[in-house]
């Protein structure tokens, strides 16, 4: 969406009879902290990363945050050279949009308690009941398969590195390999293509995963506009239910909700049938129809070309992240406005440019486990606060 350049930061709206109560987290892009903000809009707390650029964070039930991010040490990405000899895999993933290398656990006061390292994982994770953790790494995928895959186009002169697939690895609290789907082997070449408009590189791009109670897990795939089911038991991984292209498109953020449907935020990047506009939609898998759905009036004032996502609260309210922009929209199940932020801190990326983006949001609520006797006052944070006019 469009937005003026003297747009309002920090809380824009709100209808305190129709929001859910409580804190929200994000992360902004390309910097490094995450907050939480109350009600109003405010900033209350901070978690401030010194080796790790953060690209998505999560509170945890015992108060810690489970950050993903990238280590300041890693050699920066390769110049943008398409024309030479591709670079090696660990150089190549730098440059591919959510590259991560660590997962910390942080305690409230930013303490590292635990840490995974990979240099391929990236976008997501999940840490189960137990302790075991999930997320999506990139793989390189042998040839003969990689050569079977449809769609995507090739720069001229562009010289391909590997194509990548994605695997979703579930690991123990010491590190130790419990589950692995490849899931380059469970699409299919040419009924899953990439986008045509989409580089070679990657088939899938991976940028959500989740689990619902009975251990299924769902992912969303941008490069091939796919959302997935696949099962987690003890027989090989398979897929058991598929959605996307033409109903989505590069869509973000595939999550359960209620009685097992799965809630979409749809990008609509590269849609062919309309123009791009983003929607939230609620999908059936038992039928695969579309049960619930949020646009904007009009069509176009809603819309993020990347990154995103949507999250359901405790009274049904859905907190949309539009990405790109830094807006946070809470909206109701009949698609009324109860709350509306905007993200002021911006960070400036490898190329200079600055941004307000933000991947993902969170909401917390009173009674959550890890807000319980926080002193979460704006006074704590009040020179940020002042700052950015909150």
């Amino acid at each position: 969406m469009g937005w003026s350049i003297n747009q309002k930061f920090g809380m824009t709206f709100h209808r305190p009879q129709l929001s859910s109560k409580g804190y929200t987290l994000i992360t902004p892009l390309s910097g490094n902290a995450s907050y939480l903000l109350d009600i109003d809009g405010r900033f209350v707390h901070k978690w401030v990363f010194e080796t790790v650029r953060p690209h998505i964070s999560k509170l945890l039930d015992n108060g810690n945050l489970l950050m993903m991010g990238v280590e300041h040490s890693l050699l920066p990405p390769p110049p943008p050279d398409f024309t030479v000899d591709p670079p090696p895999f660990d150089r190549h993933l730098r440059r591919l949009g959510a590259n991560c290398s660590v997962l910390q656990e942080i305690t409230w006061e930013g303490e590292v308690v635990w840490e995974h390292k990979d240099i391929a994982m990236h976008h997501d994770f999940v840490r189960l009941e137990n302790g075991n953790t999930i997320f999506p790494v990139w793989r390189e995928m042998p040839d003969a398969e990689a050569k079977q895959v449809k769609g995507g186009v090739k720069r001229p002169k562009e010289k391909l590195p590997v194509m990548l697939g994605d695997d979703i690895v579930e690991i123990d609290p010491e590190g130790k390999e419990i589950w692995r789907a490849e899931t380059w082997k469970l699409f299919d070449p040419r009924k899953d293509p990439i986008c045509p408009l989409e580089t070679k590189w990657e088939w899938t791009h991976i940028n959500s995963i989740d689990l619902n109670s009975d251990g299924d897990v769902l992912i969303s795939c941008r490069n091939n506009s796919r959302v997935a089911i696949i099962s987690r038991g003890t027989g090989d991984p398979k897929i058991t239910w598929k959605y996307g292209f033409p109903d989505t498109a590069h869509q973000h953020h595939a999550t359960w909700v209620d009685n097992n449907q799965v809630q979409i935020f749809d990008n609509g990047m590269h849609r062919q049938t309309d123009m791009s506009t983003s929607r939230v939609i609620v999908v059936d898998p038992q039928t695969s129809e579309v049960t619930w759905t949020y646009q904007g009036n009009p069509p176009a004032q809603f819309f993020s070309g990347h990154i995103s996502g949507a999250t359901r609260l405790p009274n049904q309210n859905v907190l949309i992240c539009e990405g790109t922009s830094g807006r946070l929209l809470e909206i109701t199940s009949k698609g009324e406005v109860a709350w509306e932020w905007w993200n002021p801190i911006y960070n400036a990326r490898d190329n200079g440019i600055t941004i307000g983006w933000l991947f993902r949001a969170y909401r917390y609520g009173l009674e959550h486990p890890a807000i319980q006797g926080r002193q979460l006052r704006p006074e704590n944070l009040s020179e940020m606060n002042r700052q950015y006019g909150m």
